[in-house]
C-alpha cells in the first residue's frame, strides 16, 4: 500500500507566498513583504508574513491606491470626496471598500452629474439628448460609456 509523503509546512508556506506573488493584482508593498520573506526563508517568516504581515503591507497598498485616486485630477468631485472619507476614516475596511465598490458607486455619481450637465446646455441635439436620457436610465456602464465613446457616436 503506497503511502502519501507527509506534507512538507515550509514548502506549503513558500507556495502560498508564490500564488500571492503570481496574482497581478498584488501590489508593491505585499510583494515586497512576500519577497522579504522567502528572502528569510524561514518557518517564522513566512508564517509571520501570511499571517500578519501581508495584511499590514496591504494596507499600505490600499493607502497609495486611495491617495493616487484622490490625486488624479480626472477623478471627479464624488469619487474626491469618497476617497478624502476612506482616508480621513483611516481604517483597512474603509480603504478597502473605497478600493473595492465606493470608488466605482462615487465614479457613477459623477457621471450623471456629467450628463446632466449635457442635458443642461441648450445646444445640445435632440439626438445627443435622446442618447444622454437613455444613458440617464441605464446601468452605471451604460453611463460610462456614453460619456467615454456615446456622445461621439450621436448623429
Amino acid at each position: 500500500m503506497a503511502h502519501d509523503p507527509v506534507p512538507d509546512p515550509e514548502e506549503e508556506l513558500r507556495v502560498a507566498i508564490a500564488t500571492i506573488l503570481g496574482d497581478p493584482g498584488t501590489g508593491k508593498a505585499v510583494r515586497a513583504a512576500a519577497i522579504k520573506a522567502l528572502d528569510d526563508g524561514t518557518v517564522e517568516a513566512m508564517t509571520y508574513f501570511l499571517e500578519t504581515g501581508r495584511w499590514i503591507a496591504q494596507y499600505e497598498d490600499d493607502h497609495v491606491a486611495v491617495a493616487t485616486v484622490l490625486a488624479d485630477p480626472s477623478s471627479g468631485v464624488a469619487v474626491r470626496r469618497a476617497a478624502i472619507e476612506a482616508l480621513e476614516d483611516g481604517s483597512a475596511e474603509a480603504l478597502a471598500s473605497f478600493l473595492e465598490t465606493g470608488r466605482w458607486i462615487a465614479q457613477d455619481e459623477d457621471n450623471r452629474v456629467a450628463i446632466a450637465t449635457i442635458l443642461g446646455d441648450p445646444g445640445t441635439s435632440a439626438a445627443l439628448r435622446q442618447a444622454a436620457v437613455a444613458a440617464l436610465e441605464g446601468t452605471p456602464e451604460d453611463r460610462a460609456y456614453f460619456l467615454e465613446t456615446g456622445r461621439y457616436e450621436v448623429e
